[in-house]
């Protein structure tokens, strides 16, 4: 059953952003209920939301290096 609430403009604009795909009804179940939500899903929405400086850049380029070479010693 369909019930209709009432909510100030700035916060249907958040859930709006929030809901992406998902329906509202999701979006207010999962926000209820978080341990019902996939683990590693606030990580994946904030990926990329961090600013990089210079230190930052310089170890993920080593830490790709280093990847790859692990990779192709021990795989």
């Amino acid at each position: 059953m369909a019930k209709t609430i009432m909510i100030a403009n700035e916060v249907y604009n958040e859930l709006k952003t929030r809901k992406k795909n998902k329906s509202f009804s999701v979006l207010l179940h999962e926000l209820l209920h978080p341990k019902t939500m996939k683990k590693g899903k606030g990580l994946r929405e904030c990926l990329g939301t961090l600013k990089k400086d210079k230190e930052t850049i310089a170890t993920e380029k080593t830490l790709k290096r280093s990847w790859k070479s692990w990779s192709k010693k021990y795989v």
